[in-house]
């Protein structure tokens, strides 16, 4: 089984390939990527025989193509703006595919694809990071035992850091867009647009993380889960997040740049050079992320102690009695989920395990098969049901 991450030297990407080269059912590893000096550094430090670079360029589409030839999936670990591309190098290349999620937006034209994938013998399955992933199978697990649904609510918490950690927990331009645009929730069975950092409320979650504020944020979950589930009747459902998992000063500061138009991709002239302010603060911004030795440990080394549980809450009604399942899968290696979901997901596309077409991932994966494979990694989900006595 030979599994190709596309960024496999970024931020989530070496999660991956950290999970795949650990995992027996795969034999090679490559990390497909244009930055062969952090290629090369992820390799050294996680040290597997199964492990191969490859230098990609994923903005050309002969040498994607290429590249792909040979392996089984497609793990696309790179930036969503070009998940499409990369979709099309797969149909071409005749190679299954999963990625991290597509900002509800893009995960919407990404679904479009299903009958040329279905038509072309290969798999795909969106939407594989923490969240969406977790969240859209927690709300498979319940859908499966309740005859209607009324909300989905989903809640991902993340340990906050201290408030002094200016760095960004994951990419710096996917964290931009969900601070700036629109969240998107379906309210009254619609879709509705919310402003961003909207909609506050405590939630508790399992110890170490206690009460944590959560706030709205655009997600891919919402995009799907209410269409999949729409015969049981769907009129709610909302994905809230704590300043994605970053310290809320930080996250203060980069709202007043987006507040004074550094956010802005229109280009402004400045001394006769044309510059996009967004593309001018994402590079100010880049050197404030985790390193690979923050995200990472070779294999005898316990990973990071970062704790982080997602939660779902799905209300419905079963023979007619009103029943809440409260599903939260908890972890303490923190940014780890995001990168061994697709992982996962990967290896049971080159099984065959997944029919041709292309999929959210509740509508392709069995939840309790998926949350046995997480229980393997020491992420834990537990269920609580809620009914009148």
């Amino acid at each position: 089984m030979r599994i190709f991450v596309l960024g496999g030297a970024g931020k989530m990407g070496c999660i991956s390939v950290q999970s795949l080269a650990l995992d027996d059912r795969v034999d090679e590893v490559v990390i497909a990527d244009v930055n062969m000096e952090q290629a090369q550094l992820v390799a050294d430090y996680l040290d597997s025989p199964k492990i191969s670079i490859q230098k990609v360029d994923i903005k050309d589409e002969e040498n994607l193509v290429k590249a792909l030839g040979g392996s089984d999936v497609c793990l696309n670990a790179a930036i969503y703006y070009f998940n499409l591309n990369v979709m099309e190098a797969c149909l071409k290349a005749g190679v299954h595919y999963t990625d991290m999620g597509g900002l509800f937006y893009g995960t919407r034209e990404q679904l479009k694809l299903h009958e040329r994938f279905s038509d072309a013998g290969i798999s795909a399955v969106l939407c594989m990071g923490s969240a969406p992933g977790v969240p859209n199978i927690q709300t498979r697990y319940a859908a499966d035992r309740l005859d209607t649904i009324e909300s989905i609510k989903i809640y991902d918490g993340i340990k906050p850091p201290p408030p002094d950690d200016l760095r960004f927990s994951y990419a710096v331009p996917t964290i931009i867009d969900e601070l700036t645009v629109e969240p998107m929730v379906f309210e009254n069975g619609e879709f509705v647009a919310k402003p961003p950092l909207s909609g506050f409320e405590d939630y508790w979650f399992e110890p170490p993380l206690g009460m944590i504020p959560m706030h709205l944020s655009l997600h891919s979950e919402v995009a799907t889960l209410p269409i999949t589930f729409k015969d049981k009747g769907v009129k709610e459902c909302f994905f809230k997040i704590n300043y994605w998992g970053m310290a809320k000063e930080t996250v203060e500061k980069i709202r007043v740049l987006a507040d004074f138009g550094f956010a802005n991709a229109e280009p402004v002239d400045v001394k006769g050079s044309s510059v996009s302010p967004r593309d001018f603060s994402i590079s100010l911004l880049a050197d404030y992320v985790h390193s690979v030795r923050d995200l990472l440990a070779p294999p005898a080394v316990e990973p990071p102690n970062w704790t982080k549980e997602i939660v779902t809450e799905i209300h419905g009604t079963k023979d007619g009695e009103e029943i809440t399942y409260r599903l939260g899968t908890l972890t303490c290696k923190g940014a780890l989920p995001t990168g061994l979901l697709p992982a996962i997901a990967a290896i049971w596309l080159a099984e065959g395990r997944i029919e041709s077409g292309v999929y959210p991932p509740e509508a392709c994966l069995d939840p309790e098969d998926f949350f046995a494979e997480l229980e393997k990694r020491e992420v834990i989900t537990k269920v609580a049901v809620t009914q009148k006595v």
